[in-house]
């Protein structure tokens, strides 16, 4: 068997990338980004950076932790960009990078989708509900 470099073991990895094999890494970015509080910071980033302040006063009902463990988290992945400036005292931002904007074309139309189809889901879910 030849030996591959770094860039063609990756390159072989990604070939076989398949969220329906339970050792699939990308099962874990799917968990990742099916949640709530990942869609809300990265639609709150969409127009401006912003301070983490800013972001907890825009995402009503996060707590300070999950917040802190979301943007971590993006950040890790490469989504968000944490920009520190020393100032007194010193402040923080955080923006999208050029991956998260590409993830928040997806979420944006799944977080229009629920609004739109809300009613229609309380409707179902009301029906469902009345059933004996």
């Amino acid at each position: 068997m030849p030996t591959m470099t770094a860039a063609q073991r990756r390159a072989a990895d990604k070939a076989d990338y398949d969220v329906f094999l339970a050792g699939c890494p990308s099962r874990l970015l799917l968990e990742r980004l099916s949640d709530k509080w990942v869609t809300l910071v990265l639609c709150s980033l969409e127009a401006e950076p912003r301070r983490y302040s800013e972001l907890a006063r825009t995402i009503a009902g996060v707590s300070q932790k999950m917040l802190t463990q979301t943007l971590r988290s993006l950040e890790r992945d490469g989504m968000v960009l944490r920009t520190v400036t020393p100032t007194v005292p010193v402040t923080v931002t955080y923006e999208l990078t050029g991956l998260g904007r590409s993830l928040l074309e997806v979420i944006a139309r799944l977080k229009d989708w629920a609004e739109t189809h809300m009613d229609e889901v309380l409707d179902a879910r009301a029906s469902y509900d009345a059933q004996p």
